[in-house]
């Protein structure tokens, strides 16, 4: 057994499989895989990395498997999916996996080859456990697969406490020893009142526990602003994306070779590669980029929403064009249409099974909050933000009236107020 000091968690105890797969090159790797990306150039102490993130994942699977009375075979499968549950994540954590995506076809969790070959797939098949199985649950996948990848599962558990803890920031607390005591599985069948057809066992919270639910999705809701969307983050994440794929089409470098690399090893590459170099000293030096626009979900036309890839690649050259800038200087920030997972969650409540936004009203309130949060960025250097804004409003359609203004004044837990 490996008796690890966690800043969260305090003694986490690893045995079994989990303590085989430790020290396998796939999960050392995530030490230098930082948690929260690009984070740390806000909120200094956000230095925390996948690794440790793993293991804290792993702490609370075993503590929820013991209460659950789950052992054998089926215990180790989800042991061994949570300690490995990340270990396809690229530099800088989701930061550049729509990139990935859309030239490998993979995202983070599709894990088949990396737990089928090399030491991880050897520790598995040696403990007599199916490499494809557990990639199957680390995809959220089969029976009891929703304890690690799921809408109450234990990987969202960790990262908000371990994120509020390690930014300094007070909202992400939850009670995830209540929530590992209070999770339960039942066996349904098709009367899930979303009218679903549900085989197989589900993880639910117990009787009484519409609240402890509620406290997931308001940290999930309070921190997204302040942390995981953060304008600055959002401006230097969007910059190493634009380095990214300026890496993959000036060099030799492959997608699924990225794809393998580390937050150093990208740096290097994007500092190596003269097509690269001047993004990667503006990260080096925080020498970022500056909002041209801000703007909020409902002033963005619906044909900007809808966009794919190349028509915000078209659409940043013609801001280029029309605001006279080279085109390197313009970076188009479109975020996902805003969703809510956790509010799919299930809850028990007099006996009957119900998802959590059909129960608790607060639902409908964060779920407004959080499209009214959404933002649209224009990112451009400091001496063309007034000219690349103005060419963005008039390409993009935005209403110059609608535009936000002022980003989070008066906040002095965000270094970029001082500058």
């Amino acid at each position: 057994m490996i008796t690890v000091k966690d800043t969260v968690h305090d003694h986490i105890e690893i045995d079994g499989v989990a303590a085989e797969l430790i020290d396998t090159p796939a999960v050392q790797r995530l030490r230098h895989v930082k948690q929260l990306g690009t984070v740390q150039l806000v909120y200094p102490s956000a230095n925390h990395t996948r690794f440790e993130h793993s293991l804290g994942v792993y702490h609370l699977a075993s503590r929820a498997l013991d209460h659950l009375g789950i052992a054998g075979k089926r215990a180790e499968r989800i042991e061994a999916a949570a300690m490995l549950h990340d270990v396809g994540h690229g530099p800088f954590s989701h930061n550049l996996e729509s990139l990935t995506h859309r030239r490998t076809g993979k995202y983070h969790d599709d894990v088949e080859e990396l737990l089928a070959t090399g030491a991880v797939g050897e520790v598995l098949r040696d403990r007599d456990l199916d490499p494809d199985r557990i990639a199957r649950i680390v995809a959220g996948e089969g029976p009891y697969a929703g304890l690690v990848s799921g809408e109450l599962d234990v990987d969202r558990m960790d990262y908000l406490v371990r994120d509020a803890y390690h930014t300094g920031v007070p909202y992400g607390t939850i009670d995830t020893e209540r929530f590992v005591r209070e999770l339960t599985f039942v066996d349904r069948g098709g009367d899930a009142d979303d009218g679903s057809d549900r085989d197989g066992p589900e993880l639910v919270l117990d009787e009484g526990n519409v609240q402890t639910a509620e406290s997931l999705l308001l940290a999930r809701a309070l921190m997204n602003p302040v942390v995981y969307t953060h304008h600055v983050a959002r401006i230097s994440k969007a910059m190493l994306r634009r380095a990214a794929s300026e890496l993959l089409d000036a060099t030799e470098t492959t997608a699924p070779e990225l794809r393998r690399m580390d937050d150093h090893d990208f740096l290097a590459a994007i500092r190596d590669c003269r097509a690269t170099a001047e993004l990667s000293r503006r990260y080096d030096e925080r020498d970022l980029y500056k909002l041209a626009v801000w703007a909020e979900h409902d002033d963005v036309p619906e044909r900007v929403h809808e966009a794919d890839h190349a028509t915000e690649v078209a659409l940043e050259r013609e801001i280029a064009e029309v605001a006279g800038v080279a085109r390197e200087h313009v970076i188009l920030d479109v975020p996902p249409e805003p969703s809510m997972r956790e509010s799919t969650a299930r809850v028990t409540v007099n006996g009957e099974i119900r998802r959590l936004e059909r129960q608790s009203p607060l639902v409908s309130a964060l779920r407004t909050a959080q499209r009214n949060q959404w933002r649209l960025g224009v990112y451009a250097p400091k001496p063309a933000t007034d000219r690349v804004g103005r060419a963005a409003a008039d390409v993009l359609g935005l209403d110059p009236d609608g535009l936000v203004t002022e980003v989070r004044g008066a906040m002095p837990t965000t270094l970029d107020e001082f500058e």
